[in-house]
């Protein structure tokens, strides 16, 4: 029987094997200038990355303290209530039925609440005899009560007089 490998076949197998071999280095020396250029060159800096930055480390709150810490505070709750002034909710609208539909309804429709719920027209009695004045008061500048607390302008700052009036006689309307 003869032998299927001959010289010829085992000086190819030598001569593939070097050439693979040879291309594996290349690969390796390829894959190390390329490391290389990489950390010569890093990626661009995120132009957004210092504002993410400082947003993340801003104080949540101010501290004022003294004379010069109080004329701060009062200072930036006048820019604050400016700044909520400026804006007018739920487009200006003076719809009682739409702010209360948009703000109001989750506490007067809900009795866990602790705020008169607006189909009971029991609990709406005492406050009707009041008289719209002081209901009027109570919805703009925040009412503590025996069951719970009203915020002011109900918890929407950027609700105007006109607006908040609205609301207190459409709401009036409905349990009378």
């Amino acid at each position: 029987m003869t032998n299927p490998v001959t010289d010829t076949d085992r000086t190819f197998l030598k001569h593939f094997s070097m050439v693979i071999g040879f291309l594996v280095l290349v690969m390796f020396f390829l894959i190390g200038v390329a490391l290389y250029l990489y950390s010569k060159n890093p990626p661009p800096i995120n132009p957004a990355h210092t504002e993410e930055v400082e947003q993340r480390i801003a104080p949540v709150a101010g501290v004022y303290a003294g004379d010069t810490g109080r004329a701060a505070l009062a200072a930036a709750q006048e820019a604050a209530a400016k700044a909520a002034a400026s804006q007018v909710a739920y487009g200006g609208t003076t719809d009682g039925k739409t702010i209360f539909g948009n703000l109001c309804h989750t506490c007067h429709e809900n009795a866990a609440t602790g705020a008169p719920v607006i189909s009971n027209k029991a609990e709406w009695a005492p406050r009707l005899a009041q008289g719209e004045d002081t209901l009027l008061k109570h919805a703009i500048d925040g009412f503590t009560g025996k069951k719970g607390v009203m915020p002011a302008r109900g918890g929407n700052p950027s609700l105007n007089d006109a607006q908040v009036k609205a609301t207190v006689e459409w709401m009036m309307s409905q349990v009378k």
